[in-house]
């Protein structure tokens, strides 16, 4: 794999991404490559000395995509690069960074590194969905990390029943249903008390959210089947429930409406630094590796 044109692409709402960005977009330019940034990140950048490109035309001249900024702008990137098969690296300019793993102070050095062919590839499942009501398809779209129905407002649990290619599971009554993909098993799912599944897993979770029977257990099932949740009932006649595909969402599900979710056709690919390791990211995201202060007090 080698990159002649790399694109730059920013989470345009902070302050202070023109620096980093700038070193970066440097970087790239001295080790040969040709720099495109993203439409958005220079109108809100003013990274003007630089090609500006549409996500389109970076799907269509890009050989890697840099990514600055949380999780959140990783998860953007992907769904709309996914199709293009353009390859993906994470600088971490927010707080957790499970998938933008590279810390800001390494960019530059870790960036350049990888350029001259440094680097692992990592495949990441995606999930797509659609609502429907009837024979209308009211919305459709495409997730990284999960796919979530949960009641809307105030209202109160709603009622699902959930089947894995037309063969009955199990229906609940809770306040929503996390679809996750292994890579968003350490997200929304982690804190519904959910597994954590490694990425090369083909697996994907469903995690019920505050579920009034305490049986209603996180189950993994193959990503190979066609998941379907229908709404049997709302809790409360003028409430409604809500479907989030990662942050694109759909607030008007009724009773009989029909969720499908499947393994989307597309993957994305992440560009990780030489010895990168899935557990290290787990030990220092979550803690892992600090040991608890013992008491010297005894009771």
């Amino acid at each position: 794999m080698h990159f002649k044109t790399v694109a730059l692409i920013g989470r345009h709402q902070d302050t202070g991404l023109d620096a980093p960005l700038r070193s970066l977009a440097e970087t790239i330019r001295a080790a040969g490559c040709k720099v495109l940034i993203e439409a958005e990140t220079a109108q809100n950048t003013g990274l003007a000395e630089y090609p500006v490109a549409s996500y389109e035309e970076i799907g269509r001249q890009a050989d890697l995509a840099v990514i600055m900024g949380g999780d959140g702008t990783m998860l953007g990137a992907s769904r709309m690069l996914a199709p293009s098969k353009v390859p993906l690296i994470g600088i971490n300019h927010g707080r957790l960074g499970f998938i933008t793993d590279i810390p800001l102070h390494d960019a530059t050095n870790v960036l350049a590194s990888v350029i001259h062919g440094n680097f692992e590839v990592e495949e990441r499942i995606l999930l797509e969905g659609r609502i429907v009501r009837g024979d209308q398809t009211l919305f459709s779209g495409i997730a990284l990390n999960d796919v979530v129905i949960n009641r809307a407002g105030r209202g109160g649990m709603i009622e699902l029943r959930v089947e894995l290619d037309g063969s009955f599971m199990y229906s609940q009554r809770a306040d929503g249903l996390i679809i996750a993909t292994p890579t968003g098993s350490t997200a929304y799912a982690l804190s519904a008390n959910g597994p954590i599944l490694h990425p090369r897993l083909n697996g994907i979770l469903l995690v019920p959210v505050a579920p009034q029977a305490l049986s209603n257990r996180p189950i993994a099932i193959p990503d190979s089947g066609l998941l379907s949740m229908t709404i049997t009932a709302l809790g409360r006649v003028e409430s409604g429930a809500s479907v989030h595909f990662d942050m694109q969402t759909w607030s008007d599900c009724q009773p009989g409406d029909r969720i499908d979710v499947r393994r989307a056709q597309h993957t994305v690919q992440f560009i990780h630094p030489i010895g990168y390791s899935f557990f290290s990211t787990l030990r220092r995201k979550l803690q892992w590796n600090r040991m608890p202060q013992l008491s010297d007090e005894t009771e």
